[in-house]
């Protein structure tokens, strides 16, 4: 449900100008119980003022009087039409200032490990500008020298799923196109829950990469090669009777 807006000031209000129960304050407004009867003990929002909620047009009369006539009724936020999609802000993503320093390995990560990203995916991802991206992109940033690829899901600018929906739209992008993709492109455009779902594949070791379209040729028969190539041809091991023929003649 859609909180109102300067929602502890609302439940500060509703607290001293309403019999409405702290459960339904605090379904309201988006707050604990208890952190609102701590508003109505006055150990919570000290020096908080009240917002009307009625006058703000978030809140009708005649809503709040049902609520406090049935402790079970839920209060609903007023539509207003001229907020509809505000909280769809434009723009790049904020980051705090104490991650801003690792927007950079963040940004070579993305390049380095998914290069079919565009650089406005990237820019939505880890909230960057374009000339930054493009800058890592050909190694020209000032600091590219120091700079390492970190995952920018175990820094904490994006979530895991926000990056696997951006490779997803890469991927379909990459089809339409018809471009040929390699093994390792096609492993990076998978995401994480397929990637780590998919069996391992056989690879062959590079030592005898090539030997897998080895032939032999149309003469070769292994019977007539072992016929050919007995084991015992290969020593010239002279007989018994002529060891004895070679003995009698040096006596002689």
């Amino acid at each position: 449900m859609s909180k109102p807006i300067m929602a502890k000031a609302t439940a500060v209000w509703l607290v001293d100008n309403t019999t409405l129960s702290f459960k339904q304050i605090a379904d309201f407004c988006g707050m604990h119980e208890l952190e609102v009867q701590g508003i109505a003990d006055g150990d919570v929002a000290a020096g908080v003022k009240g917002f009307d909620p009625i006058a703000n047009n978030q809140l009708s009369a005649e809503e709040i009087e049902k609520a406090q006539a049935d402790p079970l009724h839920k209060l609903q936020l007023k539509h207003y039409a001229a907020a509809q999609g505000e909280e769809k802000r434009r723009g790049p993503r904020y980051t705090p200032l104490s991650k801003r320093q690792d927007r950079p390995n963040a940004i070579l990560w993305l390049v380095k490990f998914h290069p079919e990203l565009a650089d406005s995916q990237i820019a939505r991802l880890v909230g960057t500008t374009k000339p930054t991206i493009q800058s890592i992109r050909e190694r020209t940033h000032w600091n590219i020298s120091s700079m390492q690829p970190i995952d920018p899901v175990a820094l904490g600018l994006c979530k895991q799923s926000e990056l696997d929906a951006a490779v997803q739209v890469a991927a379909v992008k990459k089809a339409k196109e018809g471009a040929a993709l390699s093994d390792d492109e096609r492993r990076k455009l998978l995401s994480t829950e397929q990637s780590l779902g998919a069996g391992a594949e056989p690879r062959i070791p590079t030592a005898i990469e090539g030997l897998q379209s080895f032939t032999l040729g149309q003469d070769y028969h292994p019977q007539e090669r072992e016929k050919e190539y007995d084991a015992d041809s290969f020593f010239n091991l002279p007989d018994a009777d002529d060891d004895e023929d070679d003995d009698d003649d040096a006596s002689r």
